[in-house]
C-alpha cells in the first residue's frame, strides 16, 4: 500500500481547515497541497489524477479543461481545453444542472482522460433530444447510442471504457464498454438500479434486500455475488476494488462491503463519494467535508479535511466538491472560487491492473484499414508511467514506447524500429512495465507478436524471417522451399514452365512494398528481376519482370550476400566461368547494377561460392568457398563492396556435397546458417554460431537429387 500525498492535511490553505492525520506525521519542510485560482468553476471532478472543470476561457466562451495533478498533490499542471461547455449556432448544447453558481456542466471522469458529459441535440432532426458522450483530450468522443427525450439521460458510472448511463421513455439503463482495439461488448440492458463499473466488472443492485452482483461486462457472465447486510435494496454503489460502497439512499444506511473479508461494516450516511479506502461526505449544516478512513475493514471517526459552506444545492457532488477514487485526493471549490486540492492521507490499495484489452499474437505491419498494426491499452487502479519494449527473434530491442500522466498505457506500435525503419518479419516478444506514479509499486506483462509485412530476413521469399530455398527440378518446376521454425523445409509455393539451365537468386526487397525480390538468368544470358511474391505464390516465367540485361551466360556463380559496400541496398557478386574471376556488381537506383567491378582473380579453386549474409556479427554480408579439396573458407566482408583474406573455417569439410546455399537464418535463432546437398541427395544444415562458424551438421531432408539447382 502507499499513502497518496506526502504532504496529506498539514497546515492551512485559504478558505479551508485542514487537520493532520495519524497516517502522515507533520513536517513544516512539507510543501503545501496545491490550490488552483479560476474566474469561476461550472462543474468539476477528478479520476486518474486528473482535474476536470467546466470555466470561463480568455475569450469569455465556456470550455470544459483538463488539469494534471502531481502524485504528491503539490503541483497542478497547465490548464488544457477539452470542449465547448456554450450553446452552439443551432442551440446545441452540454446539458447543466442547477449549482450555487447558476448553472453546471454535469461532468463524470473516466479516470483513463476521457470525460463523460449529456450531450444536447439543437435545430432540425433530433432537436431537444440528448445523449451521453466520452468526450478525449483531443475532443472526438464515443458516443453510447441513440439520443433520449430530454432530461432522461444521465450518467451513472464510469472507469475507462466502461460505463452504466440511464435513458429512454421508459427509462432503460446500459451498462457497456465503449469500442477497444480487439473487441466490442455488446451491451447489457436493464431496469435502471444501483449500478457501478471498476475495470471490466458491473457492480449491480438486484430487487433482493442488500444483495449485489458483479457481472463480467465482456462475457456476460456473474463473477461474484454478494450479500452485504444492507436493510434494504441497495440504492446507490460505488466500487473500487476490493471496496463497494452501498447506501439505502442519501439519508438512509450506509455501509461499504469488504471484499476480501466478504462482510459489510457501517459507514456515515448523506451524500458521499468514495475513494480508494477511505469515503468523503459534506455536511452542510456544520459546513465541512468530512473523511472518513476504512482501509483497515472498518471505518474510523470521521476527520474534518476542510470547511465547505452549505452553499444553496442540496448535493454538491462533482459541482462543488469531488474525489479522485483512483488512488487520489480530493478537490473543492471555495467561496473564491479557487480550487483547492486536499491529499487523503489513506494508504491506498497495490498496484494492479484492472482491465486490458491486448492486440492478437500476429500482426501486419501493413496495417488493416489504414490502422496501426498493434495497439493495445491497459487500466490500473492508479496513475502510473510505462514503458513498452519490443525484442525481435535475435534478442536485440527494435522499439521502445514511454508514457504516463494517467491510469491507462495505451501502446500503439506501427512496426517501425527506433531508427525509424521497419523491423524484421518474424517472432518478436513484448514487455508493458508499469510503475505508480508516486514509484510504490509495479506491474508488468510479457506476450509474443508474429510480424508480417515487415522487412524480409537474408535470402526470406516468403513473410517470415527464416531462410528460404530455391529449387529446379527436372520437369521445369521452380519452388520456393519456406523455412520453417524448427529448422527445415516447412511448406512451398510452385511455378511451372522453367527451362533447364535457369539459375535462380534470392535477393533483397528493392521496391517499398517489403518483399524480396528474385534474380533470375534465363538459360540464354538474360537476367531478370521477378517482383517478390511475400510467399503468395510461385513464380512462372511470365510473372511480372524487369529485364536487367543479357550475357550473364559468361558466370558461373552468382549470388547476393546482401548490401556489400554499406549504401542500403543488396548487390550482386558473380564469378567469370573462363578466368574464375570474382566481380562486384553494385545496385543503383532505377533497378539497374553499375558496371562491373574487378576484385579477385582466379578463384576456381572453389567448387561452390555463396553469400551467406553477415556471419561474423559485424553488421556486414560475407562469403564462403568450398574448395574442391573439402575445405571451407570464409571471406569477410569490408563493408566497400570487397572482402578481406580467406579465413579458414574447416579443414575436410565434405567433399560429398555438391550444392551450398547461404540460406539466411534457418533455424530462427538470429544468426545465418548454411545448407549444403551430398552426393546421395541427403540435405543438411549447420548452424551459423553468429562469429564465423558453424556447428555439426543436422539432416533435413532426403531425397533432394531429384533438384537440378537449390539456391
Amino acid at each position: 500500500m502507499f499513502i497518496r500525498g506526502r504532504a496529506a492535511l498539514v497546515g492551512a490553505v485559504a478558505g479551508a481547515t485542514v487537520l493532520t492525520t495519524a497516517a502522515v506525521p507533520a513536517s513544516a519542510a512539507d510543501p503545501a497541497p496545491a490550490t488552483v485560482a479560476t474566474t469561476g468553476v461550472y462543474g468539476l471532478d477528478f479520476a486518474g489524477g486528473l482535474l476536470v472543470t467546466a470555466e470561463q476561457s480568455a475569450s469569455g466562451d465556456r470550455m470544459v479543461f483538463d488539469r494534471r495533478v502531481s502524485a504528491d498533490a503539490v503541483s497542478v499542471g497547465a490548464r488544457e481545453s477539452r470542449a465547448f461547455a456554450g450553446t452552439y449556432a443551432n442551440g446545441a448544447h452540454l446539458r447543466t444542472v442547477p449549482c450555487d453558481n447558476g448553472g453546471c456542466v454535469d461532468l463524470m471522469a473516466s479516470g483513463h482522460g476521457d470525460v463523460g458529459v449529456v450531450f444536447v441535440d439543437g435545430d432540425g432532426d433530433g432537436a431537444g433530444t440528448e445523449g451521453v458522450q466520452f468526450r478525449a483530450p483531443d475532443n472526438s468522443y464515443h458516443g453510447t447510442g441513440a439520443h433520449v427525450p430530454a432530461g432522461t439521460a444521465r450518467i451513472v458510472d464510469t472507469t475507462g471504457r466502461a460505463y452504466v448511463v440511464n435513458g429512454g421513455s421508459p427509462a432503460k439503463q446500459q451498462a457497456a464498454m465503449y469500442p477497444g482495439y480487439t473487441s466490442t461488448a455488446t451491451p447489457i440492458v436493464r431496469t435502471p438500479g444501483a449500478a457501478s463499473v471498476w475495470g471490466t466488472t458491473l457492480w449491480a443492485a438486484t430487487t433482493a434486500t442488500g444483495a449485489l452482483t458483479a457481472t463480467d461486462l465482456e462475457t456476460k457472465k456473474v463473477v461474484e455475488n454478494a450479500a452485504t447486510g444492507a436493510p434494504c435494496v441497495i440504492k446507490e454503489v460505488r466500487a473500487v476494488g476490493r471496496w463497494v460502497y452501498w447506501n439505502c439512499g442519501t439519508t438512509g444506511a450506509a455501509g461499504v462491503y469488504d471484499r476480501t473479508a466478504k462482510k459489510s461494516f457501517t459507514v456515515p450516511s448523506g451524500p458521499a463519494l468514495v475513494g480508494d479506502g477511505y469515503l468523503v461526505r459534506h455536511d452542510r449544516s456544520a459546513g465541512e467535508l468530512l473523511l472518513t478512513d476504512f482501509h483497515t475493514g472498518k471505518a474510523a471517526a470521521p476527520r474534518v479535511i476542510a470547511a465547505l459552506p452549505a452553499g444553496k444545492t442540496a448535493d454538491q457532488r462533482r459541482l462543488t466538491w469531488a474525489v479522485d477514487r483512483f488512488g487520489g485526493d480530493i478537490a473543492y471549490l471555495d467561496a473564491a472560487q479557487n480550487i483547492h486540492i486536499v491529499p487523503s492521507g489513506v494508504p491506498a490499495q497495490p498496484l494492479a491492473k484492472i482491465a486490458s484489452d491486448v492486440g492478437d499474437p500476429y500482426m501486419d505491419i501493413k496495417g488493416v484499414n489504414g490502422l496501426p498494426a498493434w495497439n493495445s491499452t491497459w487500466q490500473f487502479n492508479r496513475p502510473v508511467s510505462w514503458t513498452y519494449t519490443v525484442k525481435d527473434w535475435t534478442g536485440r530491442t527494435v522499439r521502445t514506447l514511454k508514457g504516463g500522466d494517467g491510469t491507462e498505457a495505451d501502446v500503439n506500435w506501427d512496426g517501425l524500429t527506433d531508427a525509424g525503419g521497419y523491423t524484421g518479419n518474424g517472432r518478436h516478444t513484448w514487455t508493458l512495465t508499469a510503475t505508480a506514479e508516486d514509484g510504490t509499486g509495479k506491474y508488468t506483462a510479457t506476450g509474443s507478436i508474429s510480424v508480417g509485412g515487415g522487412e524480409p530476413g537474408f535470402h526470406d521469399q516468403g513473410t517470415y524471417s527464416n531462410g528460404d530455398l530455391v529449387t529446379l527440378n527436372s520437369s521445369g518446376g521452380l519452388t520456393i522451399q519456406f523455412g520453417g521454425p524448427g529448422g527445415v523445409p516447412d511448406g512451398k509455393k510452385s511455378g511451372s514452365g522453367w527451362p533447364a539451365g535457369t539459375v535462380a537468386v534470392p535477393f533483397a526487397d528493392t521496391g517499398s512494398d517489403r518483399c524480396a525480390e528474385l534474380l533470375v538468368r534465363m538459360p540464354n544470358g538474360e537476367l531478370r528481376q521477378y517482383t517478390g511474391r511475400c510467399g503468395r505464390s510461385g513464380y512462372t516465367p511470365g510473372s511480372a519482370h524487369t529485364v536487367i540485361g543479357g550475357g550473364w551466360q559468361q558466370y558461373d556463380v552468382l549470388t547476393s550476400p546482401g548490401d556489400l559496400n554499406g549504401d542500403g541496398r543488396a548487390d550482386l557478386v558473380a564469378r567469370q566461368k573462363s578466368t574464375g574471376d570474382i566481380y562486384f556488381y553494385a545496385r543503383v537506383a532505377g533497378g539497374k547494377f553499375a558496371p562491373k567491378l574487378r576484385i579477385n582473380t582466379d578463384w576456381r579453386t572453389y567448387a561452390q561460392l555463396t553469400g551467406a549474409g553477415d556471419i561474423t556479427g559485424d553488421g556486414i554480408p560475407d562469403l564462403l568457398g568450398h574448395d574442391r579439396n573439402g575445405g571451407l573458407w570464409r571471406y569477410d566482408g569490408l563493408g566497400n563492396g570487397r572482402f578481406a583474406a580467406r579465413v579458414k573455417v574447416f579443414t575436410d569439410w565434405g567433399r560429398s556435397y555438391n550444392t551450398m546455399v547461404g540460406v539466411g537464418d534457418l533455424n530462427g535463432d538470429g544468426r545465418n546458417d548454411i545448407v549444403v546437398r551430398d552426393s546421395a541427395g541427403k540435405l543438411f544444415r549447420n548452424n551459423g554460431n553468429g562469429k564465423g562458424s558453424f556447428g555439426a551438421r543436422t539432416q533435413i531432408a532426403t531425397g533432394w537429387q531429384t533438384y537440378k539447382g537449390i539456391f
